[in-house]
């Protein structure tokens, strides 16, 4: 007889692992995560910039965000381990009437659920954020809630959780293929052998398609490479002075028009943005071309970045679904098959909710919480909720 278990999830990032304790807190400890790399946490998961927020689109992901930054603020005494969080706030720069319109509606969403976001004027955003140019910036949108936490923290404390409460982890592991009788999920193949199990979580990542087409499933998520690069100055404390200052503090500032981002981080600044000529793919190496046009919009924003050396860089691909929601729950198509995938670049901020989440339908609990802006047949309703917010 080969090996069984009650749940088998594909995918060691920070959605695999939340989903692994998650389940775990409810009982169902003969679960099995796999990580086809030889560590957790070393795709999409430790390759972005580590920032969450409450100021999203959609109240569904709000409702995400408000129960995971809970849970990450007191992560250490719930789950166990460092997540070095910092709420210094996230800072939207808004430069069009319609993105100042559009985000004050979002706010008064978000203050109607608890969430204290405000509306600043260009000085006060400046006031923020030492070294800043507000020029043609015509409002701000700010939430002091708003932080940073570190993804790799976050990961191996749910896992390390996990497996004390009696799941079995194993890197270096690949899902080869997915074996379906009687209508349902009946075992998953690897490159060590196969798992019976009734439940199959996709937790892939970029890489969920790939594993929706091992049960004959299409799973609408896309591979999008985004860069993320930290520069230092030339020289110690050329940044302390004005003009040529960044801000103290970890206030994650964004550009909305042009998506252009960056924080502090260390001595450095972390900074990126999306690329409009970027193509899907699973391409991870560094496209130093795309600096350049960065640069144009960077040194506009934060002037001291022209005095500065680029001492790393690299690429992560975000796991883009059609309309920029996630996918979260049960696939209607193929009984025991789960999602969670498709965040668009805010996946590891929601990991804590969303594995809560999922880990209460697989158990047939109330999530206590709309899961349909979550469900994949959404795409096929109208007037389904989108997220206009992915940065």
């Amino acid at each position: 007889m080969g090996e069984t278990a009650d749940a088998v999830i594909i995918g060691g990032g920070c959605m695999g692992a939340s989903v692994a304790y998650h389940l775990a807190r409810l009982g169902v400890t003969r679960s099995v995560l796999l990580e086809r790399e030889a560590a957790l946490g070393t795709g999409s998961t430790g390759r972005n910039a580590g920032g969450v927020r409450h100021q999203f689109s959609s109240e569904a992901n709000v409702r995400l965000s408000i129960e995971s930054i809970r849970l990450i603020r007191r992560f250490a005494e719930e789950v166990g381990g460092d997540v070095d969080f910092h709420q210094h706030g996230y800072l939207f720069l808004l430069d069009t009437p319609e993105s100042v319109a559009r985000f004050d509606a979002q706010a008064a969403m978000q203050r109607r659920l608890g969430v204290p976001t405000e509306r600043l004027s260009p000085a006060e955003a400046a006031g923020l954020a030492p070294g800043l140019n507000t020029d043609g910036v015509l409002a701000a949108s700010f939430c002091a809630e708003d932080g940073i936490a570190d993804p790799h923290g976050v990961t191996h404390g749910f896992a390390s959780a996990a497996r004390r409460m009696g799941v079995e982890i194993r890197c270096g592991v690949e899902a080869t293929g997915i074996d379906v009788e009687r209508g349902r999920v009946a075992a998953v193949r690897t490159t060590a052998g196969t798992i019976a199990a009734p439940v199959v979580v996709n937790a892939a990542g970029p890489h969920a398609g790939r594993i929706g087409a091992m049960a004959g499933l299409d799973v609408p998520v896309t591979p999008q490479r985004r860069h993320i690069f930290i520069a230092e100055p030339s020289e110690r404390g050329a940044w302390s002075q004005p003009p040529l200052q960044v801000p103290a503090s970890r206030i994650l500032v964004i550009d909305v028009e042009t998506t252009f981002y960056f924080h502090r981080e260390g001595a450095g600044v972390l900074f990126g943005m999306a690329d409009p000529e970027e193509r899907p793919g699973f391409d991870l190496t560094v496209n130093w071309p795309v600096l350049e046009r960065i640069y144009d919009v960077a040194l506009r924003r934060l002037p001291a970045l022209g005095d500065a050396g680029i001492a790393h860089a690299w690429a992560g691909l975000y796991e883009m679904s059609p309309d920029g929601m996630p996918f979260i729950g049960p696939d209607p198509r193929l009984p025991g098959f789960h999602l969670i995938a498709g965040f668009s670049g805010h996946g590891f901020q929601h990991s804590p909710a969303a594995g809560r989440v999922l880990a209460d339908l697989i158990t047939g609990r109330d999530p206590g919480l709309d899961v349909g802006p979550f469900s994949i047949d959404r795409l096929q309703r109208a007037g389904a909720a989108s997220e206009r917010n992915v940065i």
